[in-house]
């Protein structure tokens, strides 16, 4: 298998990218209060899953990938206790977004294991 030449080519980031633009589907029927509180967190925190996919990418040192990647990490996992948060404020409950999120997080775990293994 050909390495990647750009990172909008890792199905990691195009699934990333498509949790994104879910999340904003999912937080457009938020309470408008939640504008400037959780909806902007959740909306930020998903961004910066692909963003540090992306910038990952093209980090030469191994251990310089795999940190942007276990920033995605982390960024995911807040992610999904947003999810919790919505849930359980009445907000709804996004499955496909939960069923994205743990795939999202089993392919940063391959991906980052692959790197550090080289």
């Amino acid at each position: 298998m050909n390495p990647s030449k750009k990172f909008t080519d890792l199905i990691l980031w195009q699934k990333a990218h498509q949790f994104v633009l879910g999340v904003y589907r999912f937080t457009k029927t938020f309470p408008k209060e939640e504008n400037f509180g959780l909806m902007s967190q959740f909306r930020r925190a998903s961004i910066s899953v692909p963003a540090n996919i992306a910038e990952g990418f093209r980090r030469r040192g191994t251990f310089d990938k795999v940190r942007y990647l276990n920033i995605a990490e982390g960024s995911l996992e807040e992610c999904k206790y947003y999810l919790i948060l919505s849930r359980d404020l009445n907000y709804g409950e996004n499955n496909e977004l939960v069923f994205l999120s743990e795939e999202i997080s089993k392919l940063l775990n391959a991906y980052s294991k692959s790197i550090l293994n080289k």
